[in-house]
């Protein structure tokens, strides 16, 4: 990715490349899976063909566990970011999990598939006096590749004043006080591509720097310092004002409708999973005043899954009224997941990953209320699958306004690992769904990547009326990135790349127009609203490419769009308009966007 320089408190912020498609060479190999600490032994995995699964259970070898007077903390911290730090299509997932206390001198650096969390009902109950750290050493001071990885639930009192979460897509900060500053650049302010706050107080100023884009929700920042092209705000207390496009910061008062991430606490010497409540137009934090508002469940209620664990017996588990804990690890499916029942929670750790093989859908959710799914990666297989992720089937109708389904922290990939394909990436049919902070990629570089390689055609496909996006990331598809089908859809925040990979203009070409828009309303609906949302493109396999525009959509009174912006990044291809025939072209090589701010 490229991004568009600005003044930055580094006397020579260091030039790098255009495009995040450079990559180091080979991935380190994945080493042997570390041991836990303060886990007990792995049980095997129970086989599908008894009667009845047990339920809970310890947590296995890549969930490690801290409290405060654990031996050798940060030499454990070390050791997983050394196996972790560039290895970013390998095998290891770890979760770091910190029991309620307070935990001095660390620094815990994240590298890839790697979450670390509190076990506390507040952030306040534990307490790091040191930093949770992501930089970009690994690739020469570029964070445009620090993917998956995820802060949670903690408190921290960085030891030089402020925190450094310098970090690209699919890498939430989330249920995080930060008693000081957060700079999200890394160190030299080289390019960033991020990302996610939500449900965080940071008590001093947020540096983005050289962050091109980002989406804050429902938090409380002491100060936010700078924008370059698009960022974006809904009920954080200390927001900037709006002011798009000069600087571009898109602000709302409230969120719509928020229901936060479920996430693992311990009460007393049992785990629990909490399952915050449904708020309407949201500000601020859910903790800020103490304990917050939902219900828990015991680990009793769920099974405990191990890699192994195959769909026969993740399905079972959920027809015997279990919920799904993924601990990390990657899991193969010759059939869908199916979730059938309402309230069902999936949770996974550490980026636990499901993989569906001979063209199978991941994972179904039925038409029922309150499900909740968060926190794993799904990566297409070898074989095409039709639909990686299902939320409701076709034609689901029933109103879920008072228990939406939920989905969190669910990122699908499309090659990288290796070749693979899927049609469709992730469908929502489900009326009232809340998809909250997902990155849907189509490669663009790693193992399997092609034009035809990776093959797949739509990233998110919504065919269900009164669904909600807070933080929408898609990008690289064949052909529509979004297609929006269903009433009265909302997004807020939406960051995008067109294919870079494009042969030629005839690839691409949609009938008479040139190219698929990167967000598709279909010409059918009558209401539909956006706000701060943004394409680029780099076509570099034929700078000659002509995309019409980004944004398509009804001329409509009820369709409605708020901030948007088109850029092409050093020049490779051009935009002609940013919505429907509505705003400036792009303007050669200056990587500079072309901006609407209120259409129609």
């Amino acid at each position: 990715m490229t991004r568009f320089p600005l003044p930055s408190p580094s006397p020579s912020p260091r030039p790098l490349p255009l495009s995040r498609r450079r990559v180091l060479g080979a991935a380190a190999a994945v080493g042997a899976a570390l041991p836990a600490l303060g886990v007990a032994p792995a049980q095997a995995a129970v086989p599908a063909r008894r009667k009845r699964l047990a339920a809970g259970g310890d947590l296995g070898p890549n969930v490690i566990v801290f409290d405060p007077a654990t031996p050798g903390i940060q030499a454990k911290l070390d050791e997983i970011f050394k196996q972790q730090e560039s290895d970013q299509f390998g095998a290891g997932r770890y979760q770091l999990l910190f029991k309620p206390g307070t935990y001095n001198g660390l620094n815990a650096q994240l590298g890839f598939y790697t979450s670390i969390s509190g076990l506390g009902l507040s952030p306040d109950d534990t307490t790091i006096n040191g930093d949770v750290t992501v930089d970009a050493g690994w690739f020469n001071g570029n964070a445009t590749q620090n993917f998956w990885r995820s802060a949670e639930n903690l408190a921290l009192v960085p030891v030089n004043g402020t925190n450094r979460w310098a970090v690209a897509q699919a890498a939430p900060f989330r249920r995080m006080h930060v008693r000081g500053g957060l700079n999200l650049s890394p160190d030299g302010y080289g390019w960033a591509s991020g990302g996610y706050i939500a449900d965080s107080r940071i008590d001093g100023t947020v540096g983005p720097y050289s962050q091109q884009q980002w989406y804050t929700r429902d938090s409380s920042v002491g100060g936010w310092q700078n924008a370059v092209w698009n960022m974006v705000f809904s009920g954080v207390e200390g927001a900037p004002a709006q002011s798009f496009p000069n600087p571009p910061y898109t602000t709302l008062d409230t969120t719509p409708v928020s229901r936060e991430k479920p996430f693992l606490y311990l009460d007393g010497a049992d785990y629990k999973v909490f399952l915050p409540e449904k708020r309407t137009n949201a500000r601020g934090t859910t903790w800020g005043s103490g304990t917050p508002r939902g219900t828990s469940l015991p680990l009793s209620q769920f099974y405990v899954a191990r890699p192994g664990d195959g769909a026969s017996t993740l399905n079972a588990a959920l027809e015997q009224g279990l919920n799904l804990l993924l601990t990390p690890g990657i899991y193969h499916l010759d059939a869908p997941v199916e979730v059938k029942r309402a309230g069902t929670v999936v949770l996974g750790l550490g980026y636990a990953t499901l993989v569906p093989d001979g063209g199978a859908t991941a994972l179904k959710v039925a038409d029922v209320d309150g499900v909740r799914l968060a926190g794993f990666l799904v990566d297409a297989g070898t074989v095409n699958s039709s639909t990686l992720v299902e939320i409701g089937p076709q034609g689901a109708s029933a109103d879920h306004s008072a228990d939406p389904i939920t989905v969190q922290d669910v990122f699908v990939r499309i090659g990288g690992a290796g070749a693979g394909k899927a049609t469709t990436s992730l469908v929502i049919n489900a009326r009232h769904t809340i998809v909250d902070h997902t990155w849907v990629w189509r490669a663009d570089h790693g193992e399997g990547v092609g034009w035809d390689t990776n093959r797949a055609d739509y990233g998110v496909v919504v065919n269900g009326d009164d669904v909600l996006m807070t933080g929408l990331f898609v990008e690289h598809f064949n052909k529509y990135d979004v297609q929006w089908n269903g009433e009265r859809g909302r997004t807020i925040f939406f960051q995008n790349e067109k294919a870079y990979d494009a042969p030629n203009q005839a690839a691409i070409q949609n009938g008479d127009m040139k190219g698929f828009a990167a967000y598709k309303v279909a010409d059918s609906v009558t209401s539909h609203e956006g706000w701060g949302l943004g394409s680029y493109c780099f076509y570099n396999v034929d700078p000659t490419i002509v995309q019409h525009h980004g944004f398509a959509a009804p001329n409509t009174p009820g369709v409605k769009f708020h901030d948007l912006l088109v850029v092409s990044l050093g020049g490779k291809g051009q935009y002609e308009h940013v919505i429907n025939d509505a705003g400036a072209a792009t303007s050669g090589s200056d990587t500079v966007p072309s901006t609407v701010v209120s259409y129609p």
